[in-house]
């Protein structure tokens, strides 16, 4: 059996991107100018971050849609589960059908919050104690060690790929590409992330969180008057 591999971070590449702060700026021109707009294309849209901050301020939201963002993201499976709630977004993930899969598994690192204290709807996460993160971080390796030998058992055994796999955990590691327009991850971020100044709060899981996190990094470096309109606006996709 492959040595397994305890990770508790989440990895985030951009892969391509056609996404700047000019294409929301020509694509809301149009409205107006018509063919006129496409003297936009190419022009410093510092001049028109006005006109960025009320697109977001006031929802108008498709000029932000004529953008691209592909990612590529490792975390593990539970993670992607959340992430494909969002249908507004296109996905490819790594398949346990073609390929046999590689003993990476999540364990939460010590920052992570471990108790939850409230009811469904109206609850806060607190610490826990070192000896709740001993027992779950020994839980978790030997639960993940045990279905991975079995896993490895049946492949060898000649059972398939696609009937194997079953028995294999959410927190195993999966890869995906994933491309979303700046609207799309403008919603997205403001459902999967919380922060003080957010219209309406949100509590996402840490693990999603942590990848929203490094979506945003990206985004705010490709288009930093739209990131800024979107965090004025409180992180409401417009």
């Amino acid at each position: 059996m492959s040595e397994a591999i305890f990770r508790s971070d989440m990895t985030v590449e951009l892969v391509k991107a056609s996404a700047s702060d000019a294409d929301v700026i020509w694509a809301a021109r149009v409205s107006t100018a018509g063919e006129q707009s496409l003297e936009e294309v190419g022009e410093d849209p510092a001049r028109s971050a006005g006109l960025i901050n009320y697109l977001a301020r006031e929802r108008h939201g498709s000029p932000f849609e004529h953008t691209s963002m592909t990612f590529f993201v490792s975390a593990p499976i539970f993670v992607f589960r959340e992430f494909m709630r969002h249908r507004i977004a296109s996905y490819n993930e790594e398949s346990g059908r073609y390929r046999e899969l590689q003993p990476v598994f999540y364990v939460p690192s010590k920052e992570r919050k471990l108790i939850q204290v409230g009811k469904t709807g109206a609850y806060t996460f607190e610490d826990g104690t070192q000896e709740q993160f001993d027992i779950t971080v020994k839980a978790m390796k030997e639960s993940y060690l045990f279905t991975y030998e079995r896993y490895q058992k049946m492949l060898e055994a000649g059972v398939a790929r696609e009937v194997a796999r079953a028995v294999l955990p959410v927190a195993l590691y999966s890869s995906m590409y994933v491309t979303m327009n700046a609207r799309a991850l403008m919603n997205f971020l403001s459902l999967r992330t919380s922060r003080d100044g957010s219209h309406f709060p949100s509590y996402p899981q840490r693990e999603i969180e942590m990848v929203a996190e490094k979506m945003e990094e990206h985004f705010a470096t490709l288009m930093p008057l739209t990131h800024g309109a979107f965090q004025k606006s409180g992180r409401i996709a417009p």
